[in-house]
């Protein structure tokens, strides 16, 4: 039955080498998406514990009369206190989208609001930027291009010696940069990027923080890759944001996300990776993977993954470099305390945060994909049945496995003579059951290099109903030539 369906197939030449590029064409595919899948947002910064709790405080929607009257009061009260409590109010009013609009609207609002913040009273000033960074949290854009004339200012203070002040300006412009292109063609060429370079020397978390937010804000920006990341790059801030994320006492784990975030975003953009990896970015993130890994062996916290997440990306995107290799790139990351590490985040994730376990595995699939060293230790550390209980979790995992299997294969006969006999033909025969193609593909990409270096695999194959198991697939047109390759490797074997 079989050869006269066989028959009907054209021939197939399907070696080792078409698999790899098959498979290098999904990584491709996976690169793209992990580069456009990016976190914009906006932070909210308010002092006000009643505010923040909501609790004894209800806050009005101010019309035109309110607006005017608070922005007069606080331009010209006769009393600091009283021009400091009409800026409150003002603020208060300013959660609303509807005062925001009408604050817009009124002519010289803005001016006004302005002028109170570069005035010579510190507690007008504070106020002044906290109805900003109101103002900064907006959901429209008309409202950032409002806040315009206010950014070279908020600029000029980030050199200034309040720590809370800075903090403030950070989230602000934060809030301002990711929302409008007319603030971002604005504040680069007025020296934004050295501005946060010289912020990043602070000694106060608080504002590390700020700055870790609105440099990643800086970084998502459309024109990020041609005209603001060769500007970081150039400057100091990779080499501090390298420090800021080594593993040891001294690591804010608030902190560490932020710039986490920054230099995924940095390596997305592929503008100069090689100038990540010679600052030793690889062992940097290779020695926070190993800390990530004891620290949720320690505890419970459900936080950690936040840290992992943007690390396990980084660390992929570096690997995908052609420049990995000419600078000893790889080299930083030879180790089985890496391979160790990883599987005991896999399994964390597999517990508490099923949702990262792919990324995981394209960082376990970028390290074995060229490296017989990472291959052999899988191998030696036990871990191919570990990584086979994951095929169950999902199609997307299922396929990531699979992959990371076919890269184990490829190494030649005796990588598959770890592989077979064992665990692995009866996972095989459960997912060539799966109804998703692509996991059903990447199983007989596997099968086929199996059957290329283990020739004893396809009697084995054979004799566990391995047949019937390809015979659900044949007429699939996706499918049809994977399957008629398949067999026709096994016919020679």
């Amino acid at each position: 039955m079989w050869s006269r369906r066989l028959s009907r197939l054209r021939p197939v030449v399907c070696g080792v080498e078409e698999l790899r590029r098959r498979r290098r064409e999904r990584e491709a595919v996976l690169r793209k998406a992990r580069r456009e899948q990016q976190l914009v947002s906006k932070r909210l910064l308010r002092e006000d514990a009643r505010e923040e709790a909501g609790e004894g405080l209800v806050v009005a929607i101010l019309g035109e009369v309110e607006v005017q009257q608070f922005l007069r009061l606080a331009q010209r009260g006769t009393e600091e206190k009283e021009r400091e409590k009409a800026l409150v109010s003002l603020r208060r009013g300013l959660q609303h989208p509807e005062t925001q609009q009408t604050f817009i609207r009124l002519e010289g609002s803005m001016r006004t609001l302005v002028g109170l913040l570069t005035s010579n009273q510190a507690l007008l000033q504070l106020e002044a930027a906290r109805c900003l960074h109101e103002l900064s949290h907006s959901e429209q854009s008309a409202v950032a291009e409002a806040c315009l004339p206010a950014t070279s200012y908020l600029l000029t203070y980030l050199s200034g010696h309040s720590s809370d002040f800075i903090e403030l300006c950070l989230y602000t412009l934060g809030n301002l940069i990711v929302e409008s292109e007319a603030v971002r063609r604005q504040l680069l060429p007025q020296g934004i990027v050295p501005a946060l370079a010289a912020c990043i020397q602070s000694p106060h978390v608080a504002v590390l923080e700020a700055l870790g937010y609105a440099l990643s804000q800086l970084l998502q920006a459309k024109e990020a890759p041609e005209k603001i990341i060769p500007s970081i790059l150039g400057s100091t801030l990779p080499q501090h944001m390298l420090q800021l994320l080594q593993p040891g006492p001294k690591l804010n784990p608030g902190v560490a996300v932020e710039f986490a975030w920054c230099l995924h975003y940095i390596t997305c953009s592929q503008v100069n990776n090689a100038l990540l990896i010679t600052h030793g970015a690889l062992s940097t993130l290779g020695l926070l993977l190993l800390d990530l890994a004891g620290a949720v062996q320690r505890t419970e916290d459900a936080g950690l993954e936040l840290l992992a997440c943007p690390v396990l990306r980084c660390l992929s995107n570096l690997l995908t470099e052609a420049a990995v290799e000419t600078v000893g790139g790889q080299m930083q990351l030879r180790d089985e305390r890496v391979m160790a590490a990883l599987f005991i985040l896999l399994q964390f994730f597999l517990q508490k945060q099923p949702s990262l376990l792919p990324e995981g595995l394209w960082l376990l699939n970028n390290l074995t994909a060229n490296s017989p060293s990472f291959c052999t230790s899988l191998l030696s550390l036990d871990l191919i049945e570990p990584l086979l209980q994951l095929l169950p979790v999902s199609n997307v995992v299922s396929v990531m496995v699979l992959t990371v299997l076919c890269n184990v294969a490829e190494k030649g006969p005796a990588y598959c003579q770890h592989l077979w006999p064992g665990p692995l033909l009866p996972s095989l025969l459960n997912t060539l059951a799966f109804s998703d193609t692509e996991v059903v593909g990447q199983s007989l990409e596997l099968l086929h290099l199996l059957f290329l270096y283990q020739p004893e695999a396809v009697q084995a194959f054979l004799q566990q109903s391995g047949l019937k198991a390809l015979e659900r697939h044949q007429e699939e047109a996706q499918l049809q030539d994977r399957v008629h390759a398949l067999w026709q490797t096994a016919l020679h074997r």
